[in-house]
């Protein structure tokens, strides 16, 4: 029995396309625990399974906590955590359910990206598979099956199945973390350090909904360096490095080993404008900017 969860705070629509997807499941879930973080609950389509909205409070996007609470609550004995912006394909949970029975792990299922617009009126699958692309970032599926992935960092919080008491075994997410960034990473070494196997799998696919975003992540630079630094604590050195390495070359943070790392001063609209997601592009992407901020930097020490 699945219980699915999402987080959502704003993008009604979003919520909207995963509760329809959910909906055309072939296996259907056990309930859908939305943990809601923002002041109203949504008004969300009927479907042939209780939705549950459970309101979380505390620091801007509580992520940890409201996965913890959700999954507490749950009353399936496996987990499908899915963004609020990823719309499951007809036969997600029955693959991640055949997977769990197969490997008693943290299950991670593909993703593809859309372009904006895709999601427009009376959305069709087929339309979804001629235009999404895969993340560049991001390796692709096995071939068939399962495959283990043997470094923690390749874990992202976007799309994943565990069995429910496997999940409560490791202690959940650290609550610790507040606001964007950083959560996922230390889940990942979390479930490693307990012995719990990572995996790819084989299908498992949700089509990821466009959105504006900013890669890095210049509009959450204060959670970024407050959970990095975190991180650093609990386990002796930092996560997010590409990140940090871009605020450094774009001149935000001054993050010296050894030493707490520094805001130096406020994203600007020029630092917005190159980190922002195109509404042609499915995604932000750090490389291209960091390789954008080194080529720059380069050419700066040949003038001088």
């Amino acid at each position: 029995m699945i219980s699915v969860v999402t987080l959502a705070g704003g993008r009604p629509e979003h919520l909207r396309n995963v509760v329809i997807g959910l909906t055309r499941q072939t296996m259907l879930p056990a309930e859908l625990i939305v943990a809601v973080i923002q002041d109203t609950p949504y008004d969300l389509p009927e479907a042939p399974f209780p939705i549950r909205q459970m309101m979380v409070s505390g620091p801007r996007l509580p992520l940890a906590t409201a996965r913890n609470a959700a999954a507490e609550a749950a009353v399936g004995d496996k987990l499908v955590f899915l963004d609020m912006d990823c719309i499951p394909t007809p036969e997600l949970l029955a693959d991640y359910d055949r997977y769990l029975d197969q490997e008693d792990g943290l299950l991670m299922g593909e993703v593809m990206y859309l372009p904006g617009g895709a999601t427009a009126g009376e959305w069709r699958y087929q339309d979804f598979a001629e235009v999404a692309v895969r993340h560049s970032d991001r390796r692709g599926p096995p071939p068939e099956g399962i495959e283990r992935c043997e470094d923690y960092r390749c874990f992202w919080s976007l799309n994943f199945a565990m069995r429910r008491d496997t999940f409560l075994g490791t202690g959940g997410f650290d609550e610790r973390y507040a606001g964007y960034g950083g959560e996922d990473t230390d889940f990942g070494k979390v479930v490693d350090k307990a012995g719990v196997p990572i995996a790819w799998i084989k299908g498992g696919l949700a089509y990821h909904q466009y959105h504006p975003h900013h890669m890095p992540p210049v509009h959450h630079i204060d959670s970024v360096v407050r959970n990095a630094e975190l991180f650093e604590a609990k386990w002796g050195y930092r996560t997010m490095g590409h990140w940090l390495h871009a605020f450094r070359l774009m001149g935000l943070i001054d993050d010296t080993p050894g030493r707490p790392i520094q805001i130096l001063r406020r994203p600007n609209k020029d630092d917005l404008a190159l980190t922002g997601q195109q509404s042609h592009q499915p995604y932000a992407n750090t490389a291209s900017v960091i390789r954008l901020l080194e080529e720059r930097a380069a050419g700066a020490c040949v003038a001088a």
